[in-house]
C-alpha cells in the first residue's frame, strides 16, 4: 500500500432533495472544472445525510417521536440527551435522527440500511464513469471515554471494513493477538476533515489506499458492528437494572470465581443500620456442600407441606421451584448477622431494629444480582430458603447468629433474554 494518501473535498453539491440521482451529482461534481476526477481505487466518503434525503429519509415529526420510532435500546439518557441503539445496531446519540440543514418542522433519518445504500451507490458510479470505487457512508458519532465526535463509517462497499492484523508479528517478533484495524473508520474520519455541514460539502474522496478497494462489495460496515456477546460495555446506565432478570435454566459452563467476588463487592456497597456491615456471603463450591444443604431444605420444605395438608403431587409440584438450585453451577446463600442490632425493652421498637437490618439485606442481594447480570451472570434468588432457615444453617456448618436469607443460583442462562418486541403491541 503506498504511504501517499490525498483527501479531496468535492464541491459544487447542490441541495439533495427526495428521488434525486446521488451518484449523478457526485460524478459531476467530481469531474468539473477544478474537481478532483475519479480514479480507479479512489474511496468516496459520503455523509450519510445526503443519502437519506435523495431516499426520501425525511419526515415531518417531532425530533422525540422520531428518536423515539429509531430506537429499539435505550442505552443512557442524561438531560436532553438520549443514547440509543438503532435497528442497524449502531449505538449513537438520538438514534442518528437530525434536524439540522433540513426544512423547519421536519428531522432527516438514517438510511433504511447503509450496507445497500453504498452498493447502490457505487453501482451507479461504476456504470457511470466505468471506474471500481469504494464507498463509505458515514455518520458522526461521540464515544466513550473520548470528548468530542468524529465522522464513523454507518455503511460500506467495495472496501475492506476491517483489517484483521492477528497472527502476524510485530517489529520485535510478537504476534500480535487482539490487534483489527477499523480502517472503515479511518476513512471516514479522514473524509471529515475537508467535509463541512455549514459549506454543503457533504462527499469527500480519498485517494491512495486502492489496496483496500475489492472487486465485490464485501461484508460492508455491518462487520464494525461488535456482536452483544463480545461487547464488554454492553450495558449502558439505561440497562443495568432491566439486565437483572430471574434465570432457572443454565449451561454447564462454570462461573469465574472473580466475577461472583465483583458482585459481592457491589452487594457489600449497600446502606446499613448503625454504620455496621451486617452482610455474609456463603459460597457453596464444594459438591458435599451443596447435597447436604438442598437435600436438608428439600427435607424441611416437604415437611412443612405435609403439615398443610398437601398431595404427593402438590408437594412435588411447589418443590420443583427449587430445582434451578440443583442444576446451577453455583450456589451462593445470602446471611444476615445482627450483631449490630440494638436491643430495646418493647417490641415495636425491636420489630423495628430487625426490619432495618432485614431491608439493609434486601438491598444487598438485589445489588449482588445486578452485579452477576452485569458480568453476565443469570441468576435465581429461591427465597423459600427462610422458611428453613436453621435448617439450611446447620447443613452448611454456619458461624453461630449466621442468618440465611434465601439460596442464589448462578451460572450462564441457557437461554437468551426475553425480546420486549414479543410482548409488545403498538396501535
Amino acid at each position: 500500500m503506498t504511504a501517499a494518501l490525498t483527501v479531496f473535498g468535492v464541491a459544487g453539491i447542490p441541495e439533495v432533495a427526495a428521488g434525486d440521482d446521488l451518484a449523478g451529482l457526485i460524478a459531476d461534481a467530481a469531474l468539473a472544472e477544478g474537481g478532483p476526477g475519479v480514479l480507479d481505487g479512489d474511496i468516496l466518503v459520503v455523509t450519510s445525510k445526503v443519502v437519506s434525503k435523495a431516499e426520501g429519509r425525511v419526515t415531518a415529526m417531532s425530533r422525540d417521536d422520531a428518536i423515539a420510532a429509531e430506537t429499539v435500546r435505550v442505552v443512557a439518557r442524561r438531560g436532553a440527551t438520549t443514547i440509543s441503539q438503532t435497528r442497524h445496531g449502531l449505538v449513537m446519540a438520538a438514534a442518528g435522527v437530525d434536524e439540522s440543514n433540513t426544512a423547519p418542522g421536519t428531522v432527516v433519518l438514517l438510511p433504511t440500511d447503509p450496507d445497500e445504500s453504498a452498493r447502490r451507490l457505487r453501482k451507479a458510479l461504476r456504470a457511470r464513469l466505468g471506474v471500481s470505487v469504494g464507498v463509505v457512508v458515514t455518520d458522526t458519532m461521540g464515544r466513550p471515554w473520548r470528548a468530542g465526535q468524529t465522522d464513523t463509517a454507518i455503511g460500506a462497499a467495495g472496501v475492506v471494513p476491517v483489517r484483521d492484523h492477528r497472527g502476524e508479528q510485530d517489529a520485535f517478533g510478537n504476534t500480535l493477538e487482539v490487534t483489527m484495524a477499523a480502517v472503515a473508520d479511518e476513512i471516514a474520519a479522514a473524509g471529515d476533515l475537508v467535509k463541512s455541514k455549514s459549506l454543503q460539502l457533504p462527499v469527500a474522496l480519498v485517494r491512495g489506499l486502492s489496496a483496500l478497494v475489492t472487486d465485490d462489495d464485501g461484508p460492508g460496515a455491518r462487520a464494525l458492528v461488535r456482536d452483544a456477546s463480545e461487547d464488554m460495555f454492553r450495558l449502558g446506565a439505561a440497562d443495568v437494572l432491566p439486565a437483572r432478570r430471574t434465570v432457572r435454566s443454565f449451561t454447564a459452563q462454570p462461573v469465574d470465581p472473580a466475577a461472583v467476588a465483583r458482585a459481592i463487592e457491589a452487594a457489600v456497597t449497600a446502606p446499613a443500620p448503625h454504620h455496621s456491615e451486617p452482610w455474609r456471603f456463603v459460597i457453596v463450591s464444594s459438591a458435599a456442600a451443596r447435597t447436604s444443604l438442598l437435600d436438608a431444605m428439600h427435607e424441611a420444605w416437604v415437611a412443612d407441606l405435609r403439615g398443610d395438608g398437601f398431595t404427593e403431587e402438590q408437594i412435588a409440584r411447589r418443590t420443583r421451584r427449587g430445582l434451578p438450585l440443583r442444576d446451577a453451577p453455583l450456589i451462593v446463600v445470602p446471611c444476615l448477622e445482627l450483631s449490630a442490632a440494638h436491643d430495646y425493652p418493647d417490641d415495636r421498637r425491636s420489630a423495628a431494629e430487625r426490619a432495618m437490618f432485614t431491608v439493609s439485606m434486601g438491598a444487598a442481594v438485589q445489588n449482588f444480582l445486578v452485579a452477576l447480570a452485569v458480568e453476565n451472570l443469570g441468576s435465581a434468588w429461591i427465597s423459600s430458603t427462610l422458611f428453613c432457615q436453621e435448617v439450611a444453617a446447620r447443613a452448611l456448618d454456619l458461624p453461630p447468629g449466621w442468618r440465611p436469607m434465601g439460596t442464589v443460583a448462578i451460572g450462564h442462562p441457557a437461554r437468551p433474554p426475553r425480546d420486549p418486541a414479543a410482548f409488545t403491541l403498538t396501535r
